[in-house]
């Protein structure tokens, strides 16, 4: 990835860290979820995301248009309750403190670990579109500001 991708990255990873005091409260025009509801999903996301970006073979990389990611993206705009998210990036029914601070250093560690990883390489996601290593530093930040928009 990118240095400032990276830069990016560890930006958001630092907003989670400092939302974590308040994993216990709500806000209803936001979500009938807790704000540690929000910040479990995303770091189960970003976690999931980069152990798989890590084991992918950039050999299997083939360049596709997709009319859903080049309008979405740009936008930052993730529709919520568009799609189900997968059952192991959803959080549970009680969400602890030291889960999140646990899921937080392993996000961190996880983001290390792309960092030497080529530009190309890719996944195919829940989201019918085949996700590119540099378009899911774009994915994380539209779905972390799209969970905690006001």
């Amino acid at each position: 990835m990118t240095e400032k991708r990276i830069h990016i990255l560890k930006g958001l990873l630092t907003q989670i860290e400092e939302s974590i005091p308040d994993y216990e409260k709500t806000n209803d025009l936001v979500s009938k979820s807790s704000v540690g509801w929000q910040l479990d999903h995303s770091l189960k996301v970003i976690n999931r995301v980069t152990a798989v970006l890590i084991k992918t073979n950039p050999k299997k990389y083939k360049k596709e248009f997709n009319l859903n990611r080049a309008i979405l993206f740009p936008l930052c705009y993730i529709p919520r309750g568009a799609e189900k998210a997968p059952t192991v990036v959803i959080p549970p029914d009680t969400i602890y403190k030291n889960d999140l601070i646990s899921q937080l250093a392993e996000a961190r560690y996880q983001t290390k670990k792309t960092e030497p990883l080529p530009k190309y390489i890719t996944f195919h996601t829940s989201c019918s579109w085949d996700a590119i290593k540099t378009t899911n530093l774009t994915f994380f930040r539209n779905a972390y500001e799209t969970s905690f928009k006001n």
